[in-house]
């Protein structure tokens, strides 16, 4: 971790050392902003991006979050050859498994939305979702959801890649630091406090995660972000699992599973959500994800877990995003709130963070997911949240 005292001075200040803020502190400094500086209270990616299972994809029934993760998957597509890391990017497709006629027609409409956005995605039957994930029982399913460009990979090494790129482009990156307040005078930002020193800047960009809201709070901004815990496991090696095999989520009950080496990686809800910092993992979870496997992979009831972890979402809401710049202080803007989807959209949400500080127009307009959406009730429900 970082020894030393942080600059006294940046143009910009990065809060938070996951994907986001790596993506962002990156496309700031490689678009010329002289002086980026990221602060991470722990290591980098130590929050929620490398406890996240990995999945990137355009599969959403919101808009923009389809035209994000879009983007998101042009980046991971050439990551390697672009930062010089590989990131074990496995393009198996995500497949969406529903068991009731309301969950197939939202999904008609979501694969419509997605192919007049240039993008493939298909509903299946029965037959077709047992023939793409063949571990699954198809017992009470009626069809599903198919994105086949959609895949997971490693985010450890997307972190070590952005990480990598973010210094050589110039930025400084400063982990083992702790944001402690934020500065405001007349209205506009003037300076982050760190618990290794204070660094006068006008703009900050909250990348902070479950973490957001507090930071938020130091400048009078209120992001509803509250964490919630998710568990994961990887099991023992699975003979019978294929390396093809799809990101597969039971629709109704959250379960979900792709293969990982030669076993399989496996999350699920907990029976109750635990809306809080706690990172234990509870033993009690694992009558919950054993209930799913029975329901929707019984044949795999008696597979050992070799590994797992707790990690957080921060949730909104409405399941999605916030990100904006602060209407009441000058120099505040924020990235955070993304509900379990922000590894796969950190790529591209670091070039919108880029265009919204220097003033250009990003690639998408994130207007509707500014925080004040909320106040003004006009939430905008995602609605392939797991």
């Amino acid at each position: 971790m970082g020894t030393i005292a942080v600059p006294r001075h940046a143009d910009v200040v990065v809060v938070g050392g996951g994907v986001m803020g790596l993506s962002t502190a990156f496309h700031l400094a490689a678009a010329g902003v002289e002086r980026v500086v990221l602060v991470e209270r722990d290591a980098l990616g130590e929050g929620s991006t490398c406890k996240a299972a990995g999945g990137v994809r355009a599969l959403f029934s919101d808009e923009i979050n389809i035209r994000l993760g879009q983007r998101g998957l042009e980046t991971f597509e050439r990551f390697g050859a672009e930062f010089d890391t590989e990131i074990d990017l496995h393009q198996v497709g995500y497949l969406l498994l529903a068991q009731d006629a309301a969950t197939m027609e939202a999904f008609e409409r979501n694969a419509e939305l997605m192919t007049a956005l240039g993008l493939q995605a298909r509903t299946v039957d029965v037959a077709e979702a047992a023939r793409l994930s063949p571990l699954i029982s198809t017992e009470g399913l009626v069809g599903g959801l198919f994105s086949p460009r959609d895949g997971h990979c490693t985010p450890e090494s997307v972190v070590q890649g952005y990480a990598r790129a973010a210094r050589r482009a110039g930025a400084t990156l400063h982990t083992g630091t702790r944001a402690t307040g934020i500065e405001v005078e007349d209205g506009a930002v003037t300076a982050v406090h760190t618990s290794r020193g204070t660094i006068a800047t006008d703009t900050v960009v909250c990348a902070a995660g479950a973490w957001s809201r507090e930071i938020a709070g130091w400048v009078g901004e209120d992001l509803p972000i509250e964490p919630l815990r998710r568990q994961i496991v990887v099991t023992e090696p699975v003979p019978q699992a294929r390396p093809d095999t799809p990101f597969t989520i039971d629709f109704a009950t959250g379960f979900y599973f792709h293969a990982e080496g030669p076993g399989l990686l496996m999350g699920a809800p907990e029976s109750t959500d635990s809306r809080s910092f706690d990172l234990n993992r509870d033993p009690a979870w694992l009558d919950d994800l054993a209930d799913c496997m029975q329901r929707r992979v019984p044949s795999l009831a008696d597979v050992g877990i070799r590994t797992g972890w707790a990690g957080l979402y921060e949730m909104t809401p409405d399941h999605n995003a916030v990100i904006g710049r602060s209407e009441t202080v000058d120099g505040f803007l924020y990235a955070a709130g993304f509900s379990g989807h922000g590894f796969l959209m950190g790529p591209a949400v670091g070039e919108v963070m880029r265009d919204l500080h220097l003033g250009k127009r990003p690639f998408v307009d994130v207007a509707p997911l500014h925080a004040s959406r909320f106040a003004a009730d006009a939430g905008r429900p995602e609605l392939n949240i797991i």
